[in-house]
């Protein structure tokens, strides 16, 4: 995987996207340099020692090898941070897929919404793999690797920037959804065959994930807007009924003096009062 034409390197990318056939590299951003940074802070000690590596792998990885290894949920997210230590090309282009796409995914949600994304998409295979290997349809090996966070990030970019143009082996140009297309294929063949089932599952996992959760951002937005509005109504309802209550407290204290009041509105007064206090401090 190589550079592509990132228009947000620019200043205003978060709100343009014109594209230039200029080249550059990315400015990295603060989710991605700490995903960089425990990756390989994962994968230097497992290629060092065997034992490190046997322990990460029996503890960490995705192994449904019994149901009860399969419900040990951590492990979703926890694969998603080791790498084969035979095969050194594993975490070198994940890593590299991550330094040039991460940046323009987390400069447009944001870093809280780059990472949910990132770990969903992850963790979309590690959920798929076990539940095939339980029920009988593939076999359980040790799953590792952030391939499927990766390839989200790929079916992601696709949706959004269809038309960009990724250089692969830095050499050869090609559109970033016809990238994306034939990584979608190759998996799915590399599946049928059956070699690397499990990561062939998490690639097609993270990769539905990814385009799921692009396409239904319109969705998720306008629910959230609905839901959000609901609270404020609620909330709004609940200061006008206690200013009703407030004229209602005052009324009975002009009339009746202040230790008319029961405990609850005794406590009402108070509340209205401390709200006013704070209101009037800021």
């Amino acid at each position: 995987m190589g550079l592509y034409d990132r228009d947000y390197t620019q200043e205003d990318y978060k709100s343009q996207f014109r594209y230039s056939p200029q080249m550059s590299m990315p400015r990295i951003t603060s989710v991605v340099k700490w995903l960089l940074i425990i990756n390989i802070a994962v994968f230097i000690p497992s290629v060092l020692s065997n034992k490190i590596d046997n322990f990460t792998l029996k503890w960490f990885s995705v192994w449904p090898i019994s149901v009860g290894t399969s419900l040990q949920l951590w492990r979703v997210i926890t694969y998603q941070f080791m790498h084969s230590t035979n095969d050194f090309s594993h975490i070198f282009f994940n890593m590299l897929v991550l330094f040039f796409f991460g940046p323009m995914l987390e400069g447009i949600w944001g870093s809280r919404k780059f990472l949910l994304f990132y770990l969903l998409c992850g963790a979309a295979g590690g959920v798929l793999y076990p539940m095939l290997v339980v029920s009988g349809v593939l076999e359980p090996y040790r799953l590792v690797g952030a391939s499927g966070a990766i390839l989200g990030m790929i079916a992601a970019g696709a949706i959004l920037f269809p038309n960009s143009i990724v250089l692969i082996m830095f050499v050869f140009p090609m559109r970033l959804w016809i990238l994306a297309v034939i990584l979608a294929v190759i998996s799915m063949l590399t599946l049928f065959s059956g070699a690397n089932q499990g990561g062939e599952v998490a690639h097609l996992a993270g990769m539905a994930a990814g385009a799921l959760y692009v396409l239904s951002d319109s969705w998720r937005g306008s629910l959230k807007f609905k839901r959000n509005a609901g609270k404020w109504n609620k909330k709004i309802a609940e200061q006008r009924n206690l200013h009703f209550e407030l004229d209602r407290i005052l009324d009975k204290v002009h009339k009746s003096g202040i230790h008319s009041l029961t405990f609850k509105e005794k406590r009402t007064l108070k509340k209205a009062t401390k709200a006013e206090q704070m209101k009037n401090k800021y």
